[in-house]
Formats: structure tokens, sequence, C-alpha cells
């Protein structure tokens, strides 16, 4: 019974010291260098696939940028006799649902542009939520959406309008 239980010792012994010694070799002669993978990646960057992709992300964020523009989504989502805060809801939601739904877009720009939909995204939310404190409990969602306007036409650069020449100056870069 002993030999048997010192054969299968050096049995598993023997097996574990083969398997390390495959993964090193395996790891040693078998990994590509990373000239190799510059080119890979390089050729497919330039590929015509890869910029379509490109040119697709660019749109999809062209079109989150004006989906969640409060002139857009407060006419998309208002039904008459809706208050300030069914509508706030409503809003924030579509907002984040639109945002999940692009969130992969970020694979296609560049880390500034993807930096700031995200800060136009954010933006949004803050305007409604702080526009949602200064009202009343019976308020309508008209009265929301009257300060709200009023508030981004005081800006004197509509972050909007700011997203959207930046999304088209980096995609005629391409």
């Amino acid at each position: 019974m002993e030999l048997n239980f010192l054969l299968d010792i050096l049995k598993y012994t023997v097996s574990g010291w083969l398997v390390v010694l495959g993964a090193y070799l395996l790891y040693k002669y078998a990994k590509p260098s990373s000239a190799t993978i510059n080119n890979a990646v390089s050729s497919v960057a330039s590929s015509k696939d890869f910029i379509a992709l490109k040119l697709q992300a660019f749109e999809r964020l062209i079109l989150f940028i004006e989906r969640i523009h409060p002139a857009n989504i407060f006419l998309r989502l208002h039904m008459p006799g809706m208050s300030a805060s069914e509508i706030q809801s409503l809003i924030l939601n579509e907002i984040r649902a639109e945002y999940l739904h692009n969130i992969t877009q970020q694979l296609y720009v560049s880390s500034d542009t993807w930096s700031l939909i995200k800060r136009v995204k954010e933006d949004t939310i803050a305007i409604i939520n702080g526009t949602i404190n200064q009202l009343d409990l019976s308020a309508s969602a008209v009265d929301l959406s009257k300060i709200v306007f009023t508030h981004l036409s005081s800006l004197e650069e509509s972050p909007y309008d700011l997203a959207l020449r930046v999304i088209k100056t980096e995609m005629q870069e391409l």
C-alpha cells in the first residue's frame, strides 16, 4: 500500500513539473514580440472597418448629445398635466438609459472627448435636479422647463454646442 502511495506522489510531482516546464517554454518561445502586437494593432486601426466604427461612434455620440439636450428631451417626454417631479424622474431615467446605450462608444473616441460627453450628461442631470429644488411641490413640467431654458439661455456657451463641436473636430481629424 505504501508503494502505491509513493508511486502516486511521484507521478503527480513529475506531471506537475512537466506542466510547469511546458508553460515556461510556451511563455519563453511562443509569446509574440511587441513589434508583432504593434503591427497587428496598427493594421486594425487603419482598416476601413475600424474607421467605419469610429464614424458610427461619432454619429451615435452626436445623437446622444441631441437626445439629452433639454429642448429635445422635454419635448419628447412631456405629456399634458405632468408634474415637475414626474418629468424629472422620466428625464433622469432617459438620460441614464441613453448613456448606458452608448457607453461602448468610448472605445472609438479620445479620452478628452469621452470626458466631455460624460460631463455634459452629468451637467444635464445637475441642471434638472438643481432646477427642481427651486420649485414648489405643485409645480408643473412646464414650470420646470421654463426655468431650465432660462438657465441655459443665460450660459455664455451651450455645453451641448461645445460637445458637438468637439466631436465634429475629432471626426474631421480622422
